[in-house]
C-alpha cells in the first residue's frame, strides 16, 4: 500500500509541478515520480505501477496537444515503437532485486537531469532520416529498460533523436508522448500479469499529476520557457539520484 496521503502532503504538491515540467516537453514524467518517491522512502514494488500508471494519463495528455499542434511524425514513432513494446512488456515481467533497482534508477535520472538542463538534446537545423534498423535497436533497448525500471523511456528517446539529427524539438516531444503512453501500457501489462498490483490510492495522484500535466503540455506544445523551474527540478533529480546509489 501506497503511505496514506494525509501524511505526505509535500510530495502532493510537489507531485503536479513535476508533472507540468515533463508534459511542457512531450514527457510523462515517470523518471521525476520515481525521484520523488525515492526522496518519500516508497518501496521499488509500490514505485514501478505507480509511475507507469500517471505515465499513461499524462502522456497521453501531452501526445494530444502536441499532435493537435501538428509536430506527430508517424513514421518516425513507429521506427521506435514496432520494438519497443513487446520488450517493454518483457521487462516489465521482471523482478529486480532491490538495490540493483535503485542503481539502475539512479543512473537513468542523470539523463532526465541533463535533459531538464539541456546539455542533452538540443535542437539542430540538419535533420537526416532515420533507417529502421536503427530504430528497432533504439527502441527495443529503451523499450526493455523501461518496463524493467517503470519509466516510459521519452526522457532517454527525445535527446537521442535530438543528437542523431532525427527530428526537431517539438518533432521529439510528440513522438516521445506517444511512446511513452505505448511503453507504460506495455510496461504496466506486464508488471500485472507477473502479479503485481496497484493500489486504489494510485488513481488518486492520477488527479494531482493530471492537473500540472494538462497546463504543461499545453503551454509546451504553444511556446513556454521555463528554464528556471527546470533548473529546480533537476536539484531535485540531483538529490533523488544520489540517495538513490547511497541508500
Amino acid at each position: 500500500m501506497l503511505k496514506e496521503l494525509i501524511l505526505i502532503w509535500p510530495f502532493l504538491v510537489i507531485l503536479p509541478i513535476v508533472a507540468f515540467l515533463y508534459a511542457s516537453v512531450g514527457h510523462g514524467g515517470a523518471s521525476g515520480y520515481l525521484a520523488l518517491m525515492a526522496l518519500f522512502s516508497f518501496s521499488p514494488l509500490e514505485m514501478k505501477p505507480t509511475a507507469l500508471l500517471l505515465n499513461l494519463f499524462v502522456a497521453a495528455i501531452a501526445f494530444y496537444h502536441y499532435y493537435k499542434r501538428g509536430h506527430f511524425n508517424k513514421k518516425l514513432f513507429l521506427s521506435f515503437a514496432l520494438a519497443s513494446i513487446p520488450m517493454a512488456f518483457f521487462g516489465g515481467m521482471i523482478e529486480v532485486d532491490n538495490g540493483i533497482y535503485k542503481k539502475i534508477l539512479g543512473i537513468l535520472l542523470i539523463f532526465a537531469i541533463l535533459k531538464m538542463l539541456n546539455v542533452i538534446g538540443k535542437e539542430s537545423q540538419y535533420i537526416k532520416d532515420i533507417k529502421m534498423g536503427q530504430g528497432l535497436l533504439v527502441g527495443g533497448v529503451i523499450g526493455f529498460f523501461s518496463g524493467l525500471i517503470g519509466i516510459g523511456g521519452g526522457i532517454i528517446l527525445s535527446p537521442v533523436i535530438l543528437l542523431l539529427h532525427w527530428g526537431k524539438i517539438k518533432e521529439a516531444a510528440a513522438v516521445s508522448a506517444l511512446f511513452i503512453w505505448v511503453n507504460s501500457a506495455a510496461g504496466l501489462f506486464g508488471q500485472l500479469t507477473s502479479g503485481v498490483t496497484l493500489s486504489s490510492q494510485s488513481f488518486v495522484l492520477v488527479g494531482f499529476a493530471l492537473f500540472g500535466g494538462f497546463f504543461g503540455s499545453y503551454l509546451g506544445s504553444h511556446k513556454l520557457k521555463s528554464k528556471y523551474l527546470r533548473q529546480v527540478l533537476a536539484f531535485v533529480l540531483i538529490i533523488a539520484s544520489v540517495k538513490l546509489f547511497l541508500v
